[in-house]
C-alpha cells in the first residue's frame, strides 16, 4: 500500500479562511483529495487527519481481498457465505441496505450481489493485463454459472443484530460500484457535523462538495468533467465543467479499468445480462445531492441503453450526462443549467 501523498498548499486569506489541499493513496485503491477552506493550517490539519482516518476505516470495513486482525468486513461474510450470519458494524449494514433499495428503486443492473460473476472478470483483467499476449476473455458457461449465484434476495440482513448472512455458499458480495461515493457521503456529513463549512473531497473521480469555496469570489464548485477520449493528463482533458455547492459529481466510464483481448478493450461495468462489458456509452456523469447515490446511478445508468437510461434519471431526479460511442454527448435538462458551456459558472448560486 503506498504511503499518504503530502502536498499541503496555502492560499492567500480572504474573509478569515484561506484554501488547503492535501490527498493520500493508501484507501480504494485510489488517491483521495482534500480540498478545504480553514482557518488556520492547524484546523485543516486536524480535519484532514480525521478525514483520512475515517477513510482507512472505510476501506477496511468495504474490502472484499483482504482481512484484518480483529475486523468482520466484506470479505468476512464472503467466507462465511452458506455457513452463518456474520455480526458486522453499522457501516456495513447501511451500506447493504443502500444497495439492495437502489437495486429495486432502479432496473437492476448494478447489483452488489454480483461478486461471483465480477470476480472472474477481475480475475481474466488482472491476469491480460498482467500479460497481454495471453489475454482472453471469461468463458461464457464459466459467467452464466456465476449468475446462478447473484441473487440479491439471498442477501439476509438483520438490523436488530447487526448481522449479515448469504444464504448461497457460492454467492459474493462485491460493493464496489457504490463504496467510494458511499464513503465520501458519510465521511463529508461527519466532517459537516463536527464544523467544516466549506470543503471537497475526490475519491478516484467520485467528488463530494460541501458549502461553497470560501474565497470571497465565487458562490459554487467548479468540477471537471473528464473527455473519455482524451487522456486525464491532456491540456483539452476535460469534456465540460459543472457547478455546484452541497452535492456529487460522478463519473463512470470504459476508459478507466480495463484490458484488451485481440486489439479490443474490456472494461470492467458488466451487464447482467449479457454478461459482457456494456457498450451503450463511452461515459456516463451524474450529478446528485447525495455521492452515494451518484456513484451508483453513474454505473446503473452506464449499463441501461438508451433512452432507458435517460428516463429512469429523469424518474429518481438526478441530472446526467452521457458521451456516446460517436462522441456526441446527451444530456438531462437541468444538467444544462449548471454546465459552463451552457453559459454557467461559479459566481452565481443555483
Amino acid at each position: 500500500m503506498l504511503l499518504g501523498i503530502t502536498l499541503t498548499i496555502r492560499f492567500e486569506r480572504t474573509g478569515g479562511y484561506e484554501k488547503y489541499t492535501d490527498s493520500f493513496f493508501d484507501t480504494f485503491d485510489t488517491v483521495v483529495v482534500v480540498v478545504a477552506y480553514n482557518r488556520s493550517q492547524e484546523e485543516f490539519d486536524s480535519y484532514f487527519s480525521k478525514i483520512h482516518q475515517r477513510f482507512r476505516e472505510l476501506h477496511k470495513l468495504y474490502d472484499i481481498y483482504h482481512e484484518y486482525p480483529g475486523l468482520n468486513n466484506i470479505k468476512t461474510i464472503n467466507d462465511h457465505a452458506g455457513i452463518k450470519p456474520v455480526k458486522v458494524d453499522k457501516e456495513i449494514i447501511d451500506l447493504i441496505l443502500f444497495g439492495k433499495q437502489l437495486y429495486n428503486q432502479t432496473a437492476g443492473k448494478t447489483n452488489i450481489a454480483m461478486g461471483a460473476v465480477l470476480r472472474i472478470w477481475h480475475e481474466y483483467r488482472d491476469a491480460g493485463r498482467s500479460n497481454p499476449e495471453a489475454a482472453k476473455l471469461p468463458p461464457m458457461e464459466e459467467l452464466r454459472k456465476a449468475l446462478q449465484h447473484t441473487d440479491i434476495d439471498k442477501v439476509i440482513v438483520d438490523e436488530e443484530n447487526s448481522t449479515v448472512y448469504l444464504a448461497d455458499s457460492q454467492m459474493s458480495l462485491d460493493v464496489g460500484a457504490v463504496a467510494k461515493g458511499y464513503a465520501a457521503e458519510l465521511v463529508m456529513r461527519e466532517m459537516a457535523a463536527q464544523g467544516l463549512k466549506s470543503a471537497m473531497i475526490s475519491a478516484g473521480g467520485n467528488i463530494r462538495a460541501l458549502g461553497k469555496p470560501l474565497d470571497g469570489i465565487r458562490e459554487r464548485w467548479g468540477v471537471g468533467i473528464q473527455d473519455p477520449q482524451q487522456s486525464i493528463f491532456s491540456e483539452n482533458g476535460l469534456l465540460d465543467v459543472v457547478f455546484i455547492n452541497d452535492g456529487a459529481v460522478v463519473s463512470s466510464g470504459d476508459y478507466q479499468r480495463y484490458y484488451v483481448v485481440d486489439g479490443k478493450r474490456y472494461h470492467h461495468l458488466v451487464d447482467p445480462v449479457t454478461l459482457m462489458p456494456a457498450e451503450h456509452y463511452r461515459s456516463v456523469t451524474v450529478v446528485a445531492e447525495d455521492s452515494g447515490v451518484a456513484d451508483y446511478m453513474s454505473t446503473e445508468l452506464f449499463l441501461l441503453p438508451w433512452p432507458e437510461s435517460r428516463a429512469l434519471a429523469e424518474k429518481l431526479g438526478v441530472e446526467a450526462l452521457w458521451v456516446m460511442p460517436d462522441g456526441t454527448i446527451e444530456t438531462t435538462e437541468g444538467l444544462k443549467k449548471i454546465m459552463r458551456s451552457q453559459g454557467a459558472s461559479g459566481a452565481a448560486r443555483k
